[in-house]
């Protein structure tokens, strides 16, 4: 299993790095330079103007997967067995029609020419539609149920139609979650690199080269992008990356049988979305007071005078913590 991780590990880093090497210049010349809300920290404003969109890359080195996976799965090739191998294709799709609802959204955006795209109802009900095929999908194919593992617990139950539900919520949670963490330079594709580690830990563990590979993948993706992204970042992935990045979490949590484990190692995304719930309830109930200096709550480090780098090291160390916790305490046999 280990060579093969290495090959998706370094096949992803290099073809996303060479893309975006190609794509950087492209998306200048389109003049597909991200806005700046006003309303931001005003150091943001030198950013203005660098190309966004670099999550295409992503999708590229997925489609590229996802053509070779489905090649090797004609019946007859002796590569790998597709029973086996169908749940990734399922979680790959879903990614990379996530990852379509971003471009849908970023391209909106420089129609409008500022920086709201899709309105929220329109992204949220994408999101929810493809999240229901997914499941439909995987639950078709056998690979999720209504049995619910509970993490440290280590007790599963049968949730019966309530399964469902909590699943569509779990997975838009995480995908928007996700898009709200990438406000900073090198902070959303950070996360996800060690998160990615994580399922990759545990697809050895659980002897799952099916999330072995997505993961492997991931991390090469985010590594390569990353080449262009620590501050100050050469290019941004876009709605079009962190919706992507989003799902494929998602799907790697699914993969390994154990969404719930999301919620631990995913715990830095799901404050960033807690930090935006909390502002705006806060500004609601005492008539425009904040809570935060800005939300999400990576900006309000930013205001209190923290460095972009050093908000990415003390979140990505954070989640790195997370991770090893879920993986040490319920992964680890």
């Amino acid at each position: 299993m280990t060579p093969l991780y290495l090959i998706f590990l370094s096949a992803s880093l290099f073809f996303t790095a060479l893309i975006l090497h190609f794509l950087i210049p492209a998306l200048k010349s389109r003049k597909m330079g991200q806005k700046i809300l006003e309303i931001g920290p005003r150091w943001h404003k030198s950013k203005e103007g660098t190309p966004t969109m670099g999550g295409l890359s992503f999708l590229l080195v997925f489609g590229i997967f996802l053509l070779l996976l489905l090649v090797a799965m004609i019946p007859g090739c002796k590569f790998i067995s597709p029973p086996v191998f169908l749940p990734l294709l399922f979680t790959l799709l879903f990614a990379l029609l996530n990852g379509a609802v971003g471009i849908l959204d970023d391209r909106t955006k420089f129609r409008k020419g500022q920086n709201e795209g899709l309105l929220p109802w329109q992204k949220y009900l994408l999101q929810l539609l493809l999240c229901l095929l997914y499941l439909f999908a995987m639950r078709q194919i056998g690979a999720v149920d209504t049995v619910l593992y509970i993490p440290f617990v280590k007790k599963t139950f049968d949730l019966g139609f309530l399964f469902w539900p909590l699943s569509i919520l779990l997975i838009t949670g995480t995908v928007n979650s996700v898009n709200l963490t990438d406000g900073i330079d090198g902070l959303a594709a950070s996360e996800t690199a060690v998160v990615s580690a994580f399922f990759a830990a545990c697809a050895f563990t659980v002897g799952s080269l099916p999330l072995a590979a997505f993961s492997a993948s991931v991390i090469g993706c985010c590594l390569g992008f990353l080449l262009y992204n620590f501050h100050p970042a050469k290019v941004f992935m876009g709605d079009t990356g962190s919706l992507f990045l989003g799902a494929a979490v998602s799907g790697m949590a699914f993969l390994l049988g154990n969404p719930l484990i999301l919620l631990v190692a995913g715990l830095m995304y799901i404050v960033e979305s807690v930090s935006v719930i909390l502002q705006v309830g806060y500004f609601k109930l005492t008539h425009g007071k904040r809570l935060f200096k800005m939300a999400p709550i990576h900006h309000h480090f930013e205001k209190c005078g923290w460095s972009e780098n050093t908000i990415v090291a003390v979140f990505t160390g954070l989640t790195l913590l997370f991770c090893v916790l879920a993986y040490v305490f319920d992964i680890r046999p």
